[in-house]
């Protein structure tokens, strides 16, 4: 595939968030259209004749892309057409293809092959589970999520699931505890230095930076923090905590960088939340998931970093 159209279809994949089986269907069967109408395509022409439904959008349309890719699967029981937005995430998947068109010749071929391993990542993606056990500690129920996601990360070499779990984990205690609005969140891939940012959550004069392995670069934003007059903080897991408290002795600012281990981190925050009484935490834990997965569906492309939470 030409590098700039696959730039361009992750980059679209990513801000529209076409990761759900609806745009996923929209996409694949608009494609088709594509291969038969020629682009650019004319958006009000791909509507039923009551224009209240995508053409061509079903089960059955679906289903034969994806069987000429050797699935069987099925990928939605409607094809899509149910789903309320179908007509917008046309209209916006046609108006990328024209723009593409209007600066080279699409490979409608690379197009397709894109869209079935979209496919391939949604049958895939398993969500995280975690289970609130009374005889358990809440420490375990952090440390679980983060086994969980080195032990995928492990199996899938290049991505970096225990970074994005742990940032957007805090990221929801936090919004739990402060009230959701207070602070912004971002992707995981969006460093701080692409975007300005003095932390991974900046709360108040509080620059906090979440990590799973603490390097000297981290401890260069926390001294550029310092310099700002912000207060820095580390989250990090067991294993990065000596790391990062070493390092930032020998940057002479051990008595000026706050470190904490996420277990304790999220884990006293959730009994504080819950009041320290039984129902109060499975009310707490349930609200933290709640929140980790509206984020996760906000700011994220893959499904796969959900957690399921069974009581």
């Amino acid at each position: 595939m030409d590098n700039d159209l696959k730039e361009a279809l992750i980059a679209f994949n990513k801000e529209r968030k076409f990761t759900r089986k609806g745009p996923l269907c929209v996409a694949l069967v608009v494609t088709q259209h594509a291969r038969k109408m020629g682009l650019p395509l004319d958006p009000d022409k791909l509507l039923t004749e009551k224009g209240g439904q995508v053409l061509g959008l079903g089960k059955g349309a679906v289903q034969a892309v994806l069987k000429r890719h050797d699935i069987t699967r099925v990928l939605a029981a409607e094809g899509g057409r149910t789903s309320r937005g179908s007509i917008d995430n046309m209209r916006e998947y046609v108006a990328f293809l024209n723009a593409q068109t209007e600066m080279n010749q699409v490979d409608l071929d690379a197009v397709e092959a894109f869209w079935i391993q979209r496919v391939h990542e949604f049958f895939s993606a398993k969500p995280f589970k975690i289970r609130l056990d009374a005889s358990r500690s809440l420490r375990t129920l952090v440390r679980d999520m983060l086994v969980q996601a080195e032990e995928r990360q492990r199996n899938a070499p290049g991505m970096q699931y225990a970074g994005a779990v742990l940032q957007h984990l805090v990221g929801a205690k936090l919004d739990c505890a402060l009230g959701v609005g207070n602070f912004e969140h971002n992707s995981f891939s969006t460093s701080d230095a692409q975007s300005g940012r003095a932390g991974d959550f900046f709360i108040g004069d509080v620059a906090l930076h979440v990590t799973t392995a603490p390097g000297e670069a981290v401890i260069g934003r926390c001294r550029d923090n310092i310099d700002d007059g912000h207060r820095p903080i580390i989250v990090t897991t067991s294993r990065g905590l000596s790391a990062a408290e070493v390092l930032a002795e020998n940057a002479g600012l051990g008595d000026r960088i706050d470190v904490f281990e996420v277990e304790q981190f999220v884990a006293l925050n959730l009994y504080e939340l819950g009041k320290f009484a039984a129902e109060g935490r499975r009310t707490a834990v349930g609200d933290v998931v709640t929140r980790y997965n509206e984020i996760i569906e906000n700011f994220e492309t893959d499904p796969s970093l959900k957690i399921e939470f069974k009581q």
